[in-house]
């Protein structure tokens, strides 16, 4: 009776294992094909409060005497996902391995589900990419610190008066616009539009888009029409042209003198081909000879008139662009530093408005084709450093200052340039950085001065420089884990509303446009800050059935709505003076936006409605048509955003390169 009872609960207990067998077997089935990168089991056993873990690879000099790096770098260590808001989505970094597709590899725990919540949980399309701002603190631009070291543009001054602090005519600028006391609650510069309402012709290559249609440009005559509200914004201009600084270090309207519009910036674009070049290598290597060799085939491309696959209206010279990316594809080799402590180095931010440097890196280390092993074999090097981690581990709050940072930064670099030759040989000219936080362009532009920087903050104003610099697309990533998610809109002909804006009141731009704009008029949707309630209509909702989509600069002139705008196939409304549109060195940006000069913001509606039909239908095409440059993928796909910055900066670089 005992061996009876013996046996027959061991074969109840195998039944039991069995079944938690198949169970748990089935759960592995599902996740292998739901989750990205086959991340199975960190999101089985994840606690959601993943430990930032410090590694110190190379000595901070000083660091023991510096209350703020000392400080931080040892409390940073103990903040979780949560904490971080934005940077919830960050996780260790990852080796280069080889991958399946020859391509893309894996990176385990980069796109997991974040304490716990499910992918509906996590999406809110209501949400204004400005509410993912983490800090409520501002700083004082400190350029004289810095200003020395800046590559300049030698066609446009770079701005040295944004040093002085803001201390009079604030209140003459609001209470003749009429708009209340300025949003100071906030750091990030969301929301950056330009508007240009008759921008001349610029000067265009024999295989421009300008030289084979119609011009792009819109051209509208408002001598006769809105004569009144014209000269409201002039005056406004006229009282506060000289530029001035908020305490929080952010500037207020500058005059016409300091603009630089979009025709303009084609005009620097092309002249910059022929007077910005890198420093002279001290010694000669192979991958300059293949470099030049590059520049060559691209400079003698075969002229593309049409093609399959693409518009060639959508960019500058299409046979360049195609010439150079399958170049990029047989040629490119990118050497990753593996120096830096986490969480600064190697540890970026996957979601939220920091999102893009984030994905770049994640995506890159990844990448078998572009990843050299070998640094004597590259033709770049890239820094890994998140702007975003670097002000969450060292940036004291309310302490405006900024000093840590950059001497973490400049520790940094000493510690490469003494460990390898690599930055010695060029000036650091073949090094590069991808950074869309709003400090990086003053935080860089003196120890990486040589560097091709791909700034989200892309400012004409700040030292950005034509030929060298990237301008980098500001993604507002809601859901790692599915970053494609309700992509794309209504159809042309469901687009009831003619123009929308919605957004908090950052900076001395967006509190003008409203008061222009806000309840004026039944086809302008604009409004400040929009909470979803029951039968309204959400912030997503809005763009998705709107024909054009405002986006206003907020303290900087970046924002996430112009590539959101894209995103929901809605023509998008610069109106951002001295902003450069991403990927400037390859785009047409006239094909598919409108730009609004800042002191147009008045004509806004007769601008918009003197499109014809026919061109919007074109223009908003394009959009649908450029969208693919600027959509991330898990697995990178060719022509994607990732695939565009690459090149972007490949394409800068081989353009350096000196005989």
């Amino acid at each position: 009776m005992g061996n009876e009872f013996r046996y027959l609960c061991l074969v109840e207990t195998r039944r039991l294992l069995l079944l938690m067998g198949v169970v748990f077997g089935l759960i592995l089935f599902v996740q292998y094909f739901e989750l990205p990168y086959n991340n199975i089991f960190s999101s089985l056993f994840t606690s959601g409060k993943s430990q930032v873990v410090l590694i110190n690879d190379f000595p901070s000099r000083n660091s023991s005497s510096d209350p703020i790096t000392s400080r931080n770098l040892t409390n940073v260590s103990s903040l979780n996902s949560t904490d971080l808001n934005v940077v919830d989505g960050v996780s260790s970094a990852t080796n280069v391995s080889d991958g399946k597709d020859g391509d893309a590899t894996n990176v385990e725990g980069d796109f997991d589900h974040e304490d716990g919540k499910s992918l509906d949980d996590s999406f809110n399309d209501n949400v204004d990419p400005e509410d993912e701002t983490p800090s409520k603190d501002f700083l004082k631009i400190d350029g004289n610190a810095t200003i020395d070291g800046v590559v300049r543009n030698n066609s446009f001054p770079l701005d040295t008066h944004k040093e002085s602090e803001y201390t009079s005519n604030t209140s003459a600028l609001m209470d003749h616009s009429g708009v209340g006391e300025l949003d100071q609650t906030s750091e990030k510069n969301e929301g950056n539009i330009s508007i240009q309402e008759t921008p001349p012709v610029a000067k265009s290559p024999p295989d421009s888009p300008e030289n084979r249609e119609e011009s792009s440009s819109i051209h509208v005559d408002t001598s006769s029409r809105g004569k009144s509200v014209h000269k409201d914004a002039e005056n406004i201009r006229q009282n506060h042209g000289s530029p001035k600084i908020l305490k929080d270090g952010h500037s207020v309207p500058v005059s016409d003198l300091s603009v630089v519009p979009i025709s303009k910036m084609n005009d620097m674009l092309l002249q910059s081909r022929v007077t910005y070049q890198a420093m002279k290598p001290r010694w000669s290597s192979a991958v300059d000879r293949e470099l030049l060799k590059a520049k060559y085939l691209i400079e003698n491309a075969p002229i593309i008139d049409k093609d399959p696959e693409f518009d060639v209206n959508l960019y500058r010279n299409f046979s360049e662009f195609k010439r150079s990316y399958e170049l990029m594809e047989r040629t490119l080799k990118v050497y990753i530093y593996a120096e830096g402590e986490r969480p600064i180095f190697h540890q970026p931010p996957l979601k939220g408005i920091y999102a893009s440097e984030g994905w770049f890196m994640k995506l890159l280390k990844a990448n078998k084709r572009f990843v050299a092993k070998k640094p004597n074999k590259a033709h770049l090097f890239y820094l890994p450093f998140s702007s975003r981690m670097l002000e969450v581990a060292l940036y004291v709050p309310n302490s405006h200052n900024r000093t840590g940072l950059i001497a973490h930064l400049s520790n940094y670099i000493q510690m490469i340039t003494t460990k390898y030759n690599f930055w010695n040989r060029t000036g650091g000219s073949d090094h590069f950085l991808v950074a869309c936080h709003d400090w990086a362009p003053s935080e860089t532009r003196q120890i990486m001065a040589n560097c091709i920087r791909a700034l989200c903050n892309a400012d004409v104003r700040e030292g950005f420089q034509f030929g060298k610099d990237v301008s980098l697309p500001e993604t507002f990533v809601r859901t790692p884990q599915n970053p494609l998610r309700q992509i794309g809109g209504k159809p042309p002909s469901q687009r009831r509303i003619l123009a929308f804006f919605a957004g908090n009141m950052h900076g001395y731009l967006r509190p003008i446009l409203l008061n222009y704009w806000q309840n004026k008029d039944p086809d302008m949707k604009i409004f400040g800050q929009i909470r979803k309630a029951k039968g309204q209509m959400s912030y997503a909702q809005y763009m998705k059935s709107s024909k054009y989509c405002i986006c206003a600069k907020g303290f900087e002139v970046n924002s996430p709505r112009v590539v959101e705008a894209i995103f929901y196939e809605c023509v998008p409304v610069i109106i951002s003076d001295n902003f450069v549109p991403p990927f400037f060195e390859t785009l047409n940006w006239e094909s598919f936006a409108v730009f609004v000069l800042e002191k147009d913001i008045p004509n806004l509606k007769i601008i918009l409605s003197s499109i014809s039909k026919k061109r919007y239908l074109k223009m908003q095409q394009m959009v649908k048509q450029v969208q693919q440059h600027f959509l991330w993928h898990p697995r990178p796909v060719k022509y994607d955003i990732f695939h565009m910055i690459l090149h972007s900066t490949w394409y800068n670089r081989v353009f350096q390169t000196r005989p």
